[in-house]
């Protein structure tokens, strides 16, 4: 069940699957007995919550779990450092800058380009293609491209 859960794709990013993406938490049988699986949205006004929520649910009932739920895991926060390194190049392949851990000042500064790798990439727009990206720009090949931004 747990690997059906994680193979589901993010309904924003679908190139990036759940369990890629570092949201599912855990997925087994609750204290009530109940099947439960808890997942961590990338940020709390994620437009993407009741799909991914929905989807789960059906995954569920899928496997003979109709009493299934989905528990929303808010602490400890999601952070791009649960993207697994495979989420990570396809996001790259895709694209979209993988974040690679904390940039100086969560701006982006440094933030490999995916266009030609360089590093010297600066703030080009908070606001990206979802809620969850902000926009870069590379000052090597000048290309703007999206990063995951945790917020």
């Amino acid at each position: 069940m747990r690997a059906r859960v994680e193979a589901l794709p993010d309904p924003e990013l679908p190139v990036i699957t759940l369990g890629e993406l570092g949201v599912i938490r855990s997925a087994g049988t609750a204290g009530d007995g109940c099947v439960e699986v808890g997942f961590t949205p990338t940020f709390l006004g994620c437009p993407a919550i009741p799909a991914i929520t929905a989807a789960i649910e059906q995954v569920l009932r899928d496997c003979g779990h109709p009493d299934g739920r989905v528990r929303h895991e808010l602490t400890p926060a999601w952070t791009t450092e649960m993207i697994t390194p495979a989420g990570r190049e396809k996001l790259a392949a895709h694209g979209i800058a993988p974040p690679g851990g904390p940039t100086s000042l969560g701006l982006g500064l440094g933030t490999p380009c995916p266009h030609c790798g360089s590093q010297d990439t600066r703030p080009h727009s908070s606001f990206g293609p979802t809620r969850c990206q902000s926009m870069l720009r590379c000052a090597e090949c000048r290309e703007v491209f999206p990063c995951i931004t945790a917020t």
